[in-house]
């Protein structure tokens, strides 16, 4: 039987728009290796410009964005790079920074928003000691995917460089870099009503994935100074991620940044009404912190035990008979089915992204409501 699908998974799963398709048809190409496609060379030196910074590289992914940034900050041998417990690139990057660039990663414990504790910071970073590897890295995460989409504030941000630039820190001999995984860094522009510029004017490099909120197909951008993207070009080519005609894909990351960069904050706006609609309900058993709900990442708490995430994540994908019986259903009588993701967590996690409109979120609140009754019901 045929139902009304509303995948919220994972902002990854987001589709090319129109325009995108349109503009990736007829784009102008060449070869990206000899540095002669000149759609690329756009979106390279757009983003850039965007971020403050003098150079930006294509890549095909955030993960390879960050290992690239990983290899050009911490080139010498016996390097350490400083990261949150919960990042993305200690969690889900296959310790590609131990594996392939040969760089020791030192986790510090993630705050429920996003943050680090600054003064362990400080006592994670090595000094000049011949027993110990050398701090060359540090990195931050915005927004917070695993913290659940959290907008790390700018204050932190301006203690945390200040921190690291303080004279006599770390080896004498060696600059720690700032890198940010801001893979959904303009949902944080968005949510703090100011520029990508600002939010990372003290950082060194950044990656910008263009395939989850901003709703492209593939790719993310590096940025940052000419040096260090002549760098990262160079090592690009090492783990095959030098691409030909890839104007092809560059042309929809062109349009993500004139089309979808400007509505992200509608994405937010329906995000938080699903997170209100939850809460409204009460339940002992299932409920949001309506505060920390701050851009397009909502993650639905379970407080009753005897819930896995999985279950939940199950029986929102599953249409039971009762649903229909009941009007669990879209205008045209078809069941919901709401997907969502849930791993060893104690939530599932909800993504909004741009081809999620009102009229889904409206079926994603009923199916929810619905749902979340049955559960009180079943244990009052």
């Amino acid at each position: 039987m045929s139902s009304h699908v509303v995948d919220l998974r994972s902002d990854t799963v987001s589709q090319p728009t129109p325009e995108m398709r349109a503009r990736m048809a007829s784009a102008v190409i060449g070869d990206d290796v000899y540095g002669e496609d000149p759609t690329v060379n756009e979106l390279e030196s757009r983003t850039a410009a965007i971020f403050g910074k003098e150079a930006g590289l294509f890549v095909a992914s955030g993960t390879m964005g960050n290992l690239l940034a990983i290899m050009v900050h911490c080139q010498q041998r016996g390097t350490e790079a400083i990261v949150g417990d919960l990042s993305h690139i200690f969690l889900y990057e296959q310790g590609g920074a131990a594996q392939l660039a040969g760089v020791q990663l030192a986790a510090i414990k993630n705050e429920r928003d996003g943050t680090f504790s600054l003064s362990e910071l400080r006592r994670k970073i090595r000094h000049n000691d011949i027993h110990e590897p050398i701090t060359s890295m540090v990195v931050v995460e915005n927004t917070h995917n695993i913290c659940g989409g959290k907008v790390i504030p700018l204050a932190y941000l301006d203690e945390l460089a200040s921190i690291v630039r303080q004279p006599g820190l770390g080896c004498p001999r060696v600059r720690i870099a700032l890198h940010m995984d801001g893979a959904r860094v303009f949902n944080a522009a968005a949510a703090l009503g100011v520029s990508v510029e600002r939010i990372c004017r003290d950082f060194d490099s950044v990656s910008i994935c263009l395939s989850k909120s901003l709703s492209a197909p593939v790719g993310s951008v590096l940025v940052g100074s000419a040096a260090f993207i002549s760098e990262a070009r160079r090592l690009r080519k090492a783990v095959g991620g030098g691409m030909r005609q890839v104007g092809i894909l560059a042309a929809a990351g062109l349009v993500a940044l004139e089309q979808v960069v400007p509505l992200l904050g509608k994405d937010h706006e329906r995000t938080k009404r699903i997170a209100e609609a939850i809460d409204s309900l009460n339940s002992p058993n299932i409920g949001v912190t309506l505060p920390s709900v701050q851009s397009n990442i909502l993650l639905v708490e379970i407080k009753q035990p005897k819930i896995l995430p999985t279950a939940l994540a199950e029986r929102l994908a599953t249409v039971e008979p009762e649903e229909l019986t009941a009007g669990v259903t879209d205008k045209d009588g078809l069941g919901i089915v709401v997907k969502a993701c849930a791993r060893d967590w104690p939530f599932a996690r909800l993504v909004l992204y741009h081809q999620v409109n009102d009229e889904q979120v409206e079926l994603v609140i009923k199916k929810l409501t619905y749902i979340i009754k049955q559960y009180d019901a079943r244990f009052c």
